[in-house]
């Protein structure tokens, strides 16, 4: 590798490629196109004729760009892909159609040679059957591209300094053809007797079809596939999806079983080498194949040595301020939608029209008002079958709007308030503010009101400001909210009830969590481990600890009761005293409390026996957990399982799955609907209905959680925080026009506001929906 000390007021640069990839050779053309003085020479260890692998996809988005960027090797492409507008998905013998799609295959074989031609057109030097393992012979290079694949030789020799990461994901993929002809993008699921198995399928070329198939690794070994048994997997897998191959047979192309490797380097670039394609990140194909990135970042790269020439150092910040963002984005959007596809079992479960929906919406950036856009006919398929369970089905209503039932109780709607902290109460005790907060709340519409964590004793307050339950005075107040909420609203109000644990004694949130009481009460935990190293060490709980807090949460749940509450949710999560039992990062006890999940459940379910005791049984208990610790060793997903069972068979009616707050070094991937794959693993895994959280801002992305069966309800806490009228303006938006029988829910004082509301709104939804069919880039269907 040459040092970095070039001089850059040469006229010609030399470039030498290493991988005579799609995306290498898309580097050559556009860079000596802009730039013909410069010396570009690819070096490709295979034949020009040799290709694995079939056909790569398009989109349209990728098409547009190939056509601006180099014309004639667009027309190349176009004129030899086969081109399809709608997306199957079916699923042991049925099958539904989305149109809109607007997608394109092509033999990779093909589109290698077309782009073969034209860099010789264009002076590009293409060596074939040059293995490239050593660079010293590219020491009079300027800059060297290494593009040689996923398992890059040329990036392992500087994976230190590249900072490579790679990891193998869990399921098992394999690459194969077929002659079957297809007319759309098809995802094949099966049913079979080792598992579920999904094909990703599509046409390529005239007689070819792609067909990659995947399943878990349990799937996979209880099939008793090989890895390089070529033959035995075409013949089992021609076996379990003959109704899908309907006769054709299934071609091999050196169709070894693999895992997916997901690569990221910290650093594209060292010394005069830098990386393109695979060589310098994978995105699962499920959401576009690898193929359509590489020759994004190869336009990426080209364009900065076009707009920076021979400033290398220049060029490579360029290349990477333009296209990281954009490709952690995709990696990001891959993983969630590979993750999908590594629990495909639990979703197979599924309605089917439900099970279509959340095969299309599961990488979480497709939503219900996309695929409405794109085909109205699928979407109220969809919502026709998630209505038909209650036995009313409206197309024109909305999913967030529809009655749900927790045990005996029926909320107007799906909406909940999510407990957010007030501290704003006095002595435990609470105030007209509180009364203010929720009051508002629920006339805004909220289906359910969960009140802010409420103290069962003084010392399980977190803050000074946290309210509490453990007195008359205490339960009076809270009665006077509920009973406001009660006669001025039909939403239904729970309580959280709740301990701090070693996370007691914090200040206020506006005062910063840094700054520790200066005198904080004694703190108890599971385990004598502080929050943080300027914490105090809270006491290792021992049996009469436990007797009276069980005690204490059992009085509060009367109190609780007196105060008219319709629910009790338990706090069992983000760490506080419940939850510091649960996570083997807080609970390192060795007596029946520690150790296994089943002996760091005794204290939180003996908790729960102690409120259901003495809660009225026709009203119902919820309990939030932490579902991931965000942390190495943390809790795992056979203890969450674990755990949401034991609260079942308890007599609990609905879990609040949350995750986090459990340790102070915890590394959340906070992003949009973020924390909803932990609700999807409890319901539809054991059953059980759930409430999902996390950065939730619009009335499409809460549609979009319950069509694809991730929960049953949607908390809200930030957007409720700021504003009480969001569920108004979200059912103006959806042109909700009310319950049968009940109406729309608005206080008499304020339906003056309804009509300016809704002409409002539904003047903001077609403006946004035709900005939304303006950016749909243009089809190039043949």
């Amino acid at each position: 590798m040459a040092s970095s000390g070039i001089s850059y007021n040469k006229l010609k640069m030399k470039f030498s490629v290493i991988g005579g990839g799609p995306g290498g050779l898309y580097f050559s053309i556009l860079l000596k196109k802009a730039r013909p003085e410069f010396e570009i020479d690819i070096y490709e260890r295979n034949r020009a004729d040799d290709s694995f692998g079939f056909g790569v996809v398009f989109s349209d988005e990728t098409l547009s760009e190939f056509l601006c960027r180099d014309p004639e090797s667009y027309d190349r492409i176009r004129s030899r892909f086969a081109y399809w507008d709608e997306l199957d998905v079916a699923r042991d013998g049925e099958v539904v159609r989305i149109r809109g799609n607007g997608f394109c295959g092509c033999s990779r074989k093909t589109l290698l040679n077309l782009l073969q031609d034209r860099c010789q057109e264009l002076g590009v030097g293409v060596h074939f059957e040059s293995n490239i393992s050593d660079l010293t012979r590219f020491g009079d290079s300027d800059v060297v591209v290494a593009c040689d694949g996923i398992a890059s030789s040329i990036r392992t020799q500087f994976s230190s300094r590249f900072g490579t990461k790679i990891t193998l994901r869990k399921n098992r993929f394999v690459w194969l053809g077929s002659s079957r002809p297809l007319d759309a993008f098809t995802y094949f699921f099966r049913s079979t007797p080792f598992g579920a198995m999904v094909a990703h399928t599509y046409q390529y070329e005239v007689g070819r079809s792609t067909w990659i198939f995947e399943m878990s690794n349990e799937t996979w070994l209880a099939a008793g596939f090989e890895v390089e048994n070529e033959a035995t997997t075409i013949e089992k897998i021609s076996v379990l999806f003959a109704q899908e191959l309907q006769g054709h047979p299934l071609i091999s192309n050196k169709s070894h079983w693999r895992q997916f490797p997901h690569v990221t380097n910290d650093h594209w670039h060292v010394d005069n080498l830098v990386l393109l394609g695979d060589a310098k990140a994978t995105a699962h194909y499920s959401i576009g194949s690898g193929t359509k990135l590489a020759m994004e970042c190869a336009i990426g790269l080209a364009d900065s040595f076009i707009e920076h020439g021979e400033n290398r150092e220049e060029a490579f910040a360029l290349y990477e301020k333009k296209r990281r963002q954009p490709v952690e984005i995709i990696q990001h959007a891959a993983t969630v939608s590979l993750e999908w596809f590594e629990t495909m079992d639990r979703h197979m479960k599924q309605s089917f029209q439900m099970f279509a929906f959340s095969v299309m919406t599961r990488a979480r950036k497709v939503t219900y008002e996309n695929l409405a856009l794109r085909d109205p006919s699928f979407t109220q398929l969809v919502w026709a079958e998630f209505n038909q369970k209650s036995g009313d089905w409206d197309v024109q209503s909305s999913p967030a709007f529809t009655p749900f039932s927790i045990g005996k109780l029926t909320i107007q709607n799906r909406i909940v308030l999510s407990p957010m902290g007030q501290y704003s109460a006095t002595n435990g005790l609470i105030n007209d503010w509180h009364l203010v907060h929720y009051g508002a709340r629920a006339t805004g519409g909220v289906g359910l009101l969960i009140v802010e964590m409420t103290a069962i004793s003084n010392e399980g307050r977190i803050t000074l400001g946290c309210p509490g339950i453990w007195s008359d005075e205490q339960m009076k107040a809270w009665k006077r909210v509920v009973d406001f909420v009660h006669l001025q609203s039909q939403s239904k109000i729970g309580i959280q009830l709740g301990h701090s644990g070693r996370k007691g004694g914090m200040p206020l949130t506006w005062e910063g969590w840094e700054k520790p009481l200066p005198n904080p009460w004694p703190l108890m935990a599971a385990s004598s481990i502080p929050y943080a190293e300027n914490r105090p060490v809270p006491k290792e709980m021992d049996l009469a600890d436990m007797d009276k807090v069980v005690f204490q949460f059992a009085e509060a749940a009367k109190r609780a009761n007196e105060a008219g509450f319709d629910l009790i949710e338990l706090q069992a999560h983000h760490g506080f005293l419940l939850a510091s039992f649960l996570s083997p990062l807080t609970n390192h006890r060795t007596d029946e409390f520690g150790g296994s999940i089943s002996n760091r459940l005794r204290f939180p379910l003996r908790v729960f026996a102690a409120i259901r005791a003495v809660f009225p049984i026709e009203k119902p208990l919820s309990v939030r957990i932490s579902a991931c610790d965000w942390a190495p060793n943390g809790i795992t997903e056979s203890d969450v399982l674990a755990v949401a069972k034991a609260f079942q068979d308890a007599g609990v009616h609905i879990i609040h799955v949350s995750t986090g707050g459990t340790v102070i070094n915890q590394k959340p991937p906070i992003g949009r609907m973020w924390q909803s794959p932990f609700s999807d693993l409890i319901r539809n895994t054991i059953s059980i209905p759930t409430i999902t959280v996390g950065s939730i801002q619009t009335i499409d992305q809460v549609n979009t959680l319950l069509l694809n069966g991730r929960a049953d309800l949607v908390a809200l806490g930030k957007p409720l925080l700021i504003d009480p009228g969001w569920v108004r303006n979200a059912q103006a938006y959806e042109k909700f026009k009310g319950l049968p029988n009940t109406g729309l829910d608005v206080p008499k004082p304020y339906f003056q506001g309804i009509t300016p509301l809704y002409s409002h709104q539904a003047a903001e939804r077609k403006a946004n929906e035709k900005m939304k069919r303006a950016l749909k880039p243009a089809s190039h269907q043949p």
